[in-house]
């Protein structure tokens, strides 16, 4: 798979309002299946699952099977990835030209 079909699964995984809130949920730490859904009583379980699904599919969670329990660990490397390619760079440039503007502006004229 290409870097840009990567992206776009995680982009698609993020653009759902439960998954990033699932995201946030595993950020604090790993949790069961069963502790998201008690965490999100507005999903029934199976969506809850289909939700993970798409995250897991995009590479932001790694499950882990213990006896009956199934742990949901988040990957965060491919976020980091993404705000390497396109966050990072674009801050830079805005931080870069906010100090030009400051620059032009206590100048004297």
């Amino acid at each position: 798979m290409s870097t840009e079909d990567e992206n776009d699964l995680i982009f698609k995984a993020l653009g759902h309002r439960s998954r990033r809130k699932i995201v946030d949920l595993l950020k604090l730490e790993p949790r069961t299946t069963g502790m998201l859904c008690d965490l999100l009583p507005e999903l029934d379980r199976c969506t809850v699952m289909q939700h993970l699904g798409v995250l897991e599919e995009a590479g932001l969670v790694i499950a882990e099977r213990r006896g009956r329990e199934r742990w949901n660990h988040l990957d965060a490397l491919p976020i980091h990835a993404i705000h390497e390619r396109w966050i990072g760079p674009y801050a830079a440039y805005a931080a870069s030209m906010l100090s030009k503007l400051k620059s032009q502006v206590e100048s004297p004229v």
